[in-house]
């Protein structure tokens, strides 16, 4: 076989595995439009939930984490004397309140270390915000009595942008369809979500937060063969196409290079790391 047939070939197994594959760079540019237009303060800019998706998703929640210099704007409170956990946390009440659950305060060896998330699926956190926080921190600093040490602020949001489009491009889901009558789907637990429909069900599986990437999509796959061979029914994707293994398995070759990426980063799906970004 030529390198020319060849080539073909796996370019044309990638751009089917393309169609179950969904990125949500529109929806994030969509959403930051809509805050703008509705809200002009620039702190809303990661606040609310998630944006609605294309098809329902697993319901997670982010676990709570210590100050992570890869996510996070971390400033570091060095007192000048003991402070007591309750009178930190006091003065960290109204920062709290501001920037919620972005925001995070834990203790580290006498010092404390203050955080901003720099990103999340609602995007890069702003220049205005962040030194908002960056001056609300050394107001509470100054009422209890420690010195600060920040990172350079320009630096803090190149790397943000960054990492919000790398976060942009792997924010994606695939949906598995099994077409028939009567098909009945108790599949248990699993790693992916199955969703009802007139015609069948639905599988689907957000990458990005799901742990052992490779064998939860081998799991939705399996699963989808079995559920079509037992009801006579179709896998098929969004556009109706059939699914054989040839394409099941070049969509699991592009997932495992979605999930190459993040751990590139630093990021395994469905880590509380991941978990936070992808909230």
């Amino acid at each position: 076989m030529s390198d020319l047939v060849l080539g073909l070939l796996v370019l044309g197994a990638v751009l089917f595995a393309g169609v179950l594959v969904y990125n949500r760079v529109q929806e994030r540019s969509a959403r930051r439009a809509v805050e703008r237009a509705f809200d002009s303060r620039p702190g809303d800019t990661l606040a609310g939930a998630a944006p609605e998706r294309r098809e329902p998703t697993l319901q997670k929640t982010p676990l709570p984490a210590p100050p992570d210099e890869r996510v996070d704007y971390v400033i570091e409170l060095r007192p000048a004397r003991v402070l007591a956990a309750a009178e930190v946390q006091e003065a960290w009440r109204a920062i709290d309140q501001r920037f919620g659950r972005r925001a995070l305060l834990a203790a580290s060896n006498g010092a404390w270390r203050a955080a901003l998330q720099l990103v999340s699926r609602a995007g890069a956190v702003s220049e205005a915000e962040l030194a908002e926080f960056r001056s609300e921190v050394e107001s509470l600093a100054a009422r209890v009595g420690a010195s600060v040490a920040a990172p350079e602020m320009r630096p803090a949001l190149q790397a943000a942008r960054e990492l919000d489009r790398a976060c942009a491009d792997s924010d994606i889901q695939v949906a598995l369809h099994v077409v028939g009558r009567g098909i009945e789907a108790d599949l248990g637990e699993q790693p992916f979500q199955v969703v009802r429909r007139e015609d069948g069900v639905t599988l689907v599986l957000d990458v990005a937060l799901t742990p052992n990437l490779g064998a939860s999509y081998e799991a939705m796959a399996r699963a989808g063969r079995r559920l079509a061979e037992a009801h006579n029914a179709r896998l098929v994707d969004d556009r109706d196409n059939l699914l054989d293994e040839r394409s099941l398995a070049a969509i699991g070759a592009q997932l495992e290079a979605v999930r190459q990426t993040l751990a590139a980063r630093g990021i395994e799906t469905g880590s509380p790391l991941a978990l936070r970004l992808f909230s």
